[in-house]
C-alpha cells in the first residue's frame, strides 16, 4: 500500500501541474477549455490522494507533522516531488 501511495502522489503531482502550466494557459491564451477536462480529473485524483494518505498515515503510525507535511505538499505545485524524496528516505530506513 506504502508504494501505491507513492505512485499516487506522483500522479496527482503531475496532474496539478498539467492543470496549472498546460490546461490553464490553453484555456485563457488559446481559448482551448482544457481546464473542463483537466480540473476534474485532477480534482478526482487529489481526493483519492487524500483517502490514501488517510489509510497509509494509519496503517504505518505516522506522526502529525508527517501527516501535515503529506498533505501540504499536494496543495503546493512541484510538491509531489519533496513529498516522495521524504518518502523514499522513510522506504530506505524501514527495510
Amino acid at each position: 500500500m506504502f508504494k501505491a501511495f507513492r505512485i499516487m502522489s506522483f500522479i496527482e503531482g503531475i496532474s496539478f501541474i498539467a492543470l496549472l502550466f498546460i490546461a490553464m494557459p490553453a484555456k485563457y491564451q488559446f481559448d482551448l477549455d482544457l481546464v473542463a477536462i483537466a480540473g476534474p480529473v485532477h480534482g478526482y485524483l487529489w481526493i483519492a490522494y487524500l483517502v490514501m494518505l488517510e489509510i497509509v498515515s494509519r496503517k504505518h503510525n505516522w506522526d502529525k507533522p508527517l501527516w501535515n507535511y503529506a498533505f501540504i505538499t499536494s496543495i503546493l505545485p512541484f510538491g509531489c516531488f519533496f513529498l516522495e524524496k521524504r518518502l523514499r528516505s522513510i522506504a530506505q530506513t524501514s527495510a
